[in-house]
């Protein structure tokens, strides 16, 4: 397996660390007031329509600039029936495009994908949004209560579909798996709701992509087949089980 082993990446020691700046702070205020899953007519109309612009223009886009594969969908079309009710997906977290492959690779179902709040904030935010992205609130518990209420009734009630990055961060062409974080599993137990493994690997770019395009890598996402916390265990031991 083709390992790019990037050199200008300034790696934290703590793997569960961010290491890009996000250099704007509109002020938002993630509190038990805020809508984490904003339901409302004005954000599902620019999700519709944020939907159309991906299919048309940044789906392709996306299969050049990474130089995209995408192996297993099948595993997606074989279990639909119980996918159908809900679902939380995991992945390695390595590239600021990643989510976009996430999506192209589960269409035509919608997805939401938990963000670290500073992210939302920031200059990226309002696109963020538009893609489903939902703030992790921070220090708390109120907004955290919040929170957690519209993930459930976006698991159980609305059968939607919940990406989470594990690691809890995103670090640029990284090749090894960092430490998964509980937090999915916890989810997955909790609701009782399949949880579908994605991984990132790395193609070796040729040259064009290398000199012109300064790529470090070709992407490959591979759809693993989904699974289910273990009946025979409960709360804790359940989601160490599962990450």
């Amino acid at each position: 397996m083709f390992d790019p082993k990037p050199t200008k990446y300034a790696y934290p020691e703590d793997t569960g660390r961010h290491y890009l700046v996000v250099k704007k702070n509109d002020g938002t205020v993630f509190d038990e007031n805020y809508p984490y899953i904003d339901r409302s007519f004005g954000m599902r109309w620019k999700q519709g329509w944020t939907r159309v612009l991906l299919h048309v223009l940044v789906f392709p886009v996306a299969y050049f600039k990474l130089g995209l594969k995408i192996v297993g969908r099948k595993n997606l079309k074989k279990h639909k029936d119980e996918l159908a009710h809900g679902a939380i997906s995991v992945a390695n977290h390595i590239h600021l495009w990643d989510y976009i492959s996430i999506m192209k690779a589960v269409r035509p179902r919608k997805t939401n994908v938990l963000v670290w709040a500073p992210n939302i904030r920031g200059e990226n935010g309002a696109m963020m949004r538009s893609v489903g992205g939902i703030p992790i609130p921070e220090g708390d518990y109120k907004a955290t209560l919040a929170y957690l209420r519209d993930v459930e009734k976006l698991l159980t009630q609305e059968d939607g579909w919940l990406h989470i990055y594990p690691e809890g961060s995103m670090w640029e062409y990284y090749a090894p798996v960092r430490p998964f974080k509980h937090g999915a599993a916890y989810f997955a137990v909790k609701f009782n709701k399949p949880m579908v493994p994605f991984g990132f690997s790395y193609r070796e770019p040729g040259w064009l992509r290398k000199r012109l395009f300064g790529q470090q890598a070709k992407l490959t996402l591979t759809v693993g087949e989904p699974l289910w916390p273990d009946p025979s265990l409960e709360g804790t031991e359940a989601e160490i089980e599962l990450t």
